[in-house]
């Protein structure tokens, strides 16, 4: 018997998810195909979970996974816009038909609840700021109609089979261990091992674009609350802190904090991202009481701290 189970625990989320729920003394189980995880991003908890190496996309995997299981937190995922757009296919296969999989096997196996990684890619470019979640969604890229397309299902399995679930979309996630080395990474560890080496980080666009960068321990603060929440319905909630920031003014202040003045690359705007993305949280906030815990610039400085503690 497991109280939890995270898919993609293996990754950057789903980790600390797991060494979280670990330190409260839960009996947690993992499934992941370590295809973008890294197998070190467990080994502080190895001996103190259930490790299963399988992939979300195998059915009977996804069975064996969510038996005997109260929660399921399914991170498990191909989280790259730009990778969506260069190999459409992989990214529905893992996105939609994985998800489909999750919520059979949650179903079937009468787990209590299933929490869903959603993303605040599936606003687009909708002119409304600060984003709330009665928007009309408006994806601009394969990843955002398949995490949008997560979220629909996960609300029809609570309507069709009685299976408690909520959607909780994520704002620009950063913190200690996200990869800075694929050529899709996220802004910030881009950005900071970059101007630590001196190297000009690349900016897709003018870098007036704004963001609502969210640090790590929030998300997982949100996912605890969403598990413990008394009961859920297959609504939708924002994570996130509410604070809008431009890609320029994020490197201005790396630049700040480490003594620097590395000045960016400006490249053209990638396909699918979006102009502007500001959370509104007070669903959030109602639903499940969710406050971020940890703002921008703490995270930023414990994120550089991490970055630098890497560097020989």
């Amino acid at each position: 018997m497991a109280d939890y189970l995270v898919t993609g625990g293996a990754g950057f989320i789903g980790s600390h998810l797991v060494a979280h729920l670990v330190d409260q003394g839960h009996t947690v189980r993992v499934l992941d195909n370590f295809s973008s995880g890294n197998r070190e991003n467990l080994a502080e908890v190895a001996g103190s979970i259930e490790l299963i190496e399988g992939d979300i996309r195998d059915a009977a995997q996804c069975m064996s996974a969510c038996r005997d299981v109260e929660v399921v937190f399914h991170e498990a995922a191909i989280p790259s816009v730009p990778t969506s757009v260069d190999n459409p296919a992989a990214s529905h296969d893992a996105n939609i038909n994985g998800t489909f999989n999750m919520l059979m096997a949650a179903r079937d196996c009468k787990c209590r609840r299933l929490i869903y990684a959603a993303s605040s890619s599936a606003y687009g470019d909708t002119p409304t700021s600060p984003k709330h979640e009665a928007i009309m969604p408006e994806p601009l890229s394969p990843y955002a109609v398949q995490k949008l397309a997560g979220e629909h299902y996960a609300r029809a399995f609570y309507e069709c089979f009685g299976l408690e679930t909520l959607s909780v979309r994520y704002f620009n996630v950063f913190g200690q261990r996200q990869s800075p080395k694929s050529q899709y990474a996220a802004a910030i560890p881009a950005f900071v091992t970059g101007i630590l080496a001196g190297e000009p980080p690349t900016v897709y666009g003018d870098g007036e674009q704004t963001r609502d960068f969210t640090f790590i321990d929030n998300v997982v603060h949100a996912n605890v609350l969403a598990a413990e929440a008394e009961e859920t319905h297959g609504e939708c909630v924002n994570v996130a802190c509410g604070e809008g920031i431009s890609v320029n003014a994020v490197i201005a202040r790396i630049n700040e904090l480490l003594g620097t003045d590395v000045q960016p690359e400006h490249v053209a705007p990638r396909q699918g991202d979006v102009r502007h993305s500001l959370a509104d949280i007070s669903l959030a906030r109602k639903l499940i009481g969710f406050e971020p815990k940890v703002l921008f610039e703490d995270g930023l400085r414990r994120a550089i701290d991490y970055y630098a503690s890497l560097v020989v």
